[in-house]
């Protein structure tokens, strides 16, 4: 079902490029701060962190608006963000949590020792450490930032834009999912940015809203700084004092039951098609 309300922008090679170049020149000019008395320990503090990605985020965002939606359309970009029923809720949350931990268990495989892979999860848990140090700063930039803006940027411009350009849905579900796990920038989140994106990306394609993929991202996001705050641990496995074979297989059937129900539902503006 098509929405002429909606811009039918497509995501071509100047897109590709506003995108990258979008997230690459912000991220230039934020790394001369550097070179500034105190930048280096501004642009390391949480408050920091969390400046440098929202200037990262909407220059992405309003490079792409300006440049190609309104280029392509002559309108700004515009997205859904209609409800659904109760009853939808009740399925795709257990959904996600499902896929949750599933991708719990697999990055718990990948090595955090080692020549390369040691030296890059001991940046990567320094980073988290100080976002960590503050709890306000991390909630702002990882449950509230995090979804509205990555969700915009890989399901509502990606991922739809590919399949303005007539890709298959699936392609451009798993490519916006791959190119969301890349961002991400080491291994143990890149296993559930793929896995969680592909979830984000099928509940925006049948639904047609990217309310949803934005819920279902900050609730990913809020469960994991909890556990962090509250025990420590980011692992399900430990948390819960269960095998990870046992973990896996309860995220497979719980992922498996209400993936199943999920396909039964049908929503009002449907899966948007490759004109939408």
């Amino acid at each position: 079902m098509t929405d002429d309300r909606l811009p039918k922008y497509k995501l071509d090679l100047a897109g590709i490029g506003i995108l990258f170049m979008g997230g690459l020149v912000p991220n230039i000019g934020l790394a001369l701060l550097f070179f500034v008395p105190g930048g280096k320990d501004f642009l390391t503090s949480p408050i920091g962190m969390v400046v440098s990605n929202l200037i990262m985020w909407l220059t992405i965002i309003l490079a792409f608006d300006f440049l190609i939606c309104k280029n392509q359309t002559g309108r700004r970009l515009k997205f859904d963000f209609s409800s659904v029923s109760l009853k939808s809720y009740l399925i795709i949350f257990p959904m996600m949590f499902g896929m949750m931990l599933i991708g719990d268990v697999i990055a718990g495989l990948i090595p955090t020792e080692g020549e390369i892979l040691g030296a890059l999860y001991k940046s990567f848990d320094e980073m988290m450490r100080r976002m960590q140090s503050s709890f306000s700063a991390m909630f702002i930039a990882a449950v509230i930032m995090a979804p509205l803006f990555e969700e915009v940027v890989f399901r509502g411009i990606i991922q739809k834009g590919l399949i303005n350009g007539n890709m298959n849905p699936q392609a451009a579900i798993w490519i916006s999912a791959l190119l969301f796990g890349i961002v991400h920038a080491n291994p143990w989140q890149f296993v559930g940015g793929v896995l969680l994106g592909y979830v984000l990306g099928v509940v925006y394609h049948r639904t047609g809203s990217l309310l949803l993929p934005i819920l279902l991202h900050a609730f990913n996001n809020l469960s994991s700084i909890l556990l962090v705050k509250l025990t420590d641990e980011e692992s399900f496995s430990k948390i819960l004092g269960v095998s990870p074979l046992v973990l896996f297989a309860a995220g497979v059937s719980i992922f498996g039951i209400f993936y199943y129900l999920f396909k039964k539902l049908s929503f009002k503006n449907g899966a948007f098609s490759s004109h939408t």
